[in-house]
């Protein structure tokens, strides 16, 4: 459905920043939420939480169902129920209709991520388009926080900036695909590839991101209640740390596939680890500030790397619809256990259980990204999965110098073709060759 590329797909881009925005504002939302509306705290995260599932639950159903559909009308299906859910929630003080326009919101955000997912997954360099969109998405989260203090007090600009975000997307909707009849070939009937190595990054990136945002949650209450800072030096650390997530995803974006997939995702899934728990161990600013920035640095460039890794396994986009939306139901989750944590164990332990939990679930996101991520074949390292193209190369003296494929990537489709020609005739037809007699050319014919 996706063709692809060699440009920018920022149609793509765009409704990934759309479809992202939600969670990324997350913290303001259900802290507007707690003060603008009759909710405690929990009630508040909670319906974060519904947000984030029906965002996710969205990802699940419609992850086979882009072609289906088509990508154009699923998208502006999205940006509508975005712009109505969260638009109306905006709008109103009703508990009630705040809650249902953030689940409706939610879903609507989680169809506009599936379609750029699906069509990200399809481009050349997938890695390139996911870090763009996590660099728009970061620079508009930035500004929106810095922009929403100064328009008053109440829970609806940060749901109104998602609306507006996604009804400013909508005409760039026009140049994705429509929905086209397509030849049914095996490809198209074909299961997930590489079921396993995407059923083990799904479920890591789960815990993975449960543990960031299990932080994320409860950042504000370390700063304040445990480092003893103001509310607005908290807001200036966080404010601060989104820029610096600017100049990671940047830095993804430069850095490329020259280190590969195993070496980002485990290296700096082990350095996010060592983050929490210098941010949740914070008693000075100093402390909370290096660790919040380090980590908000960190974050986005490994998840640039695994959103990158999930699309590469499925040319189709499927996986990376999946394991973006078990990323969400990590994202939802990690509030609440966040809280949990702390408030039995305190903010250091939790800081610690969240940092060995990191380490011990970088061994298999790392075992994936070395599976499947792709390296230089030389002479002798033909794998199952490298194909024909593969079996040349490493059948070559010396280091390829041009253009290798990537260990994993889908090969060519196989299409079935119907031939025209008579079908070979049966055996009987047949006889042994020299003299005959009339009397056995009559008994070999009818055999």
């Amino acid at each position: 459905m996706f063709a692809r590329s060699t440009t920018t797909p920022w149609p793509l881009v765009a409704l990934f920043t759309a479809g992202y925005l939600a969670p990324y504002l997350l913290p303001t939302t259900v802290g507007r939420l707690d003060a603008g509306l009759p909710l405690s705290a929990t009630q508040a995260g909670a319906v974060g939480s519904a947000l984030l599932l029906s965002s996710a639950a969205a990802g699940f159903l419609l992850a086979s169902r882009v072609d289906r559909v088509g990508p154009r009308t699923l998208a502006r299906i999205g940006l509508a129920l975005a712009v109505l859910g969260y638009g109306s929630a905006a709008l109103t003080h009703a508990v009630p209709a705040v809650v249902a326009g953030a689940v409706v919101g939610g879903f609507g955000s989680g169809t506009a991520t599936t379609v750029a997912a699906s069509g990200i997954a399809a481009e050349r360099d997938p890695h390139r388009a996911s870090t763009l969109g996590l660099l728009y998405v970061s620079a508009l989260a930035g500004a929106v926080y810095l922009t929403v203090p100064h328009l008053g007090a109440g829970h609806g600009q940060p749901l109104a900036a998602i609306a507006l975000t996604s009804l400013a997307v909508w005409p760039l909707t026009g140049r994705l695909p429509v929905r086209t009849a397509t030849p049914h070939t095996r490809v198209e009937t074909a299961g997930l590839p590489h079921r396993r190595a995407g059923l083990v990054l799904a479920g890591t990136l789960l815990c993975w991101s449960l543990a960031q945002n299990s932080l994320w949650g409860v950042s504000g209450r370390i700063g304040i209640d445990q480092a003893h800072l103001s509310e607005v030096t908290v807001g200036a650390v966080f404010a601060i740390a989104l820029g610096t997530a600017l100049v990671g995803v940047i830095g993804a974006g430069a850095l490329g596939a020259r280190l590969g997939r195993a070496v980002p995702i485990g290296a700096g899934t082990a350095l996010i680890a060592g983050c929490i728990v210098l941010s949740a161990s914070a008693h000075d600013l100093r402390t909370f500030a290096t660790g919040e920035i380090a980590w908000n640095t960190l974050y986005p460039i490994v998840l640039s790397y695994v959103l990158g890794l999930a699309a590469s396994l499925d040319p189709r986009g499927r996986w990376a619809v999946l394991v973006g939306s078990a990323s969400s139901l990590g994202t939802a989750a990690g509030p609440l256990v966040g809280s949990v944590l702390s408030a039995r164990a305190g903010f250091p332990a939790m800081g610690a259980i969240l940092a060995v939990g990191l380490v011990v679930i970088a061994v298999p996101m790392t075992g994936v990204a070395l599976h499947t991520g792709g390296r230089l074949l030389l002479p002798g390292t033909v794998r199952r999965r490298g194909g024909t193209p593969g079996a040349v190369v490493a059948a070559s003296g010396g280091i390829p110098t041009g253009p290798v494929p990537e260990i994993g990537a889908p090969e060519q489709p196989v299409v079935e073709i119907p031939l025209d020609t008579p079908a070979i005739p049966a055996q009987g037809a047949y006889d042994t060759a020299g003299p005959r007699h009339a009397g056995a050319t009559a008994t070999g014919s009818g055999g």
